[in-house]
């Protein structure tokens, strides 16, 4: 036991290292410690003014919009096509086709997206040729909007296959008599998921959730191609800031990432607290 925890020391080294030394690096800098800049006095201005600011409140909300409907329509959707894949004993090459989307970066996915859904895209022009549309501008403009459409439905594309496979993994360990057993009692296929299916695969399914949303509450890529400019989300609010040719701006990029990492550790707690309380 001892050797297999000695064994996991390095990894966390260097884990700690880089992403503890990086967290520690930014949270000086987000309270003004800048000695390249003559800034060696630690304050919180660039909070107060972040806090004062409502382009930031907009900001937030938007990223916890994203991330939440993101994450709750993926899991809806991953979950129905498990549970769609599983009865119909769906073999390799179907669950292949299902995770196809797995290996592409969000990056690719987001460009994809954009020949897509724009509306001098695919479907658009697919719509036109059907005489569905008169012209692009009757197509609805999914992409740029101040909703954040366009980043939600990316996020759903690429990350409900991630959430559809870890369901599916948990569901073909289920033991299939307690469903037989349910029915023989009397109980409907919505009491029997409710009752039966959806407390065994919970596990799975919170913690590839909390995956998502961590991911989707700290993307910056897919916001950036297709949302609007203002307002946007937290990571791109944090990339304009840092990228300023005012480098006094870089404390308010980083305390808008410390802010970020906050949430996501916030998120990441309450999960692992929730499993404590259950396994106790």
């Amino acid at each position: 036991m001892v050797w297999r925890v000695l064994s996991f020391v390095p990894a966390l080294l260097v884990t700690g290292l880089l992403f503890g030394g990086g967290l520690l690096l930014g949270g000086l800098q987000s309270l003004g410690y800048a000695p390249a800049l003559g800034q060696d006095t630690l304050n919180v201005d660039a909070y107060r003014q972040l806090f004062a600011d409502r382009g930031f409140w907009a900001s937030l909300g938007l990223t916890a919009w994203v991330a939440t409907a993101s994450t709750l329509l993926a899991a809806v959707f991953g979950t129905a096509f498990a549970l769609l894949l599983h009865r119909a004993g769906a073999g390799g090459r179907l669950r292949f086709l299902f995770g196809l989307t797995l290996p592409i970066p969000h990056l690719v996915a987001s460009i994809l997206t954009l020949l897509l859904l724009s509306q001098s895209g695919l479907l658009s022009r697919f719509t036109l040729a059907a005489g569905l549309t008169a012209g692009p501008q009757d197509f609805p403009a999914l992409l740029y909007d101040r909703r954040g459409m366009g980043i939600v439905l990316e996020l759903i594309w690429k990350e409900t296959p991630f959430i559809g496979l870890n369901v599916l993994a948990a569901l073909t360990q289920l033991d299939p008599r307690l469903n037989e057993v349910a029915r023989t009692l009397g109980a409907g296929p919505w009491i029997r998921f409710l009752r039966v299916t959806l407390p065994l695969i919970r596990p799975a399914l919170l913690s590839s959730g909390v995956l998502v949303f961590a991911f989707s509450l700290s993307s910056f890529e897919v916001p950036a191609l297709l949302g609007a400019t203002s307002p946007t989300t937290l990571p791109v609010l944090a990339y304009r800031a840092f990228t300023d040719t005012d480098l006094t701006a870089r404390a308010s990029a980083l305390a808008i990432s410390m802010v970020v990492a906050a949430l996501g550790g916030a998120l990441v707690w309450a999960y692992v607290r929730a499993q404590g309380g259950r396994g106790g």
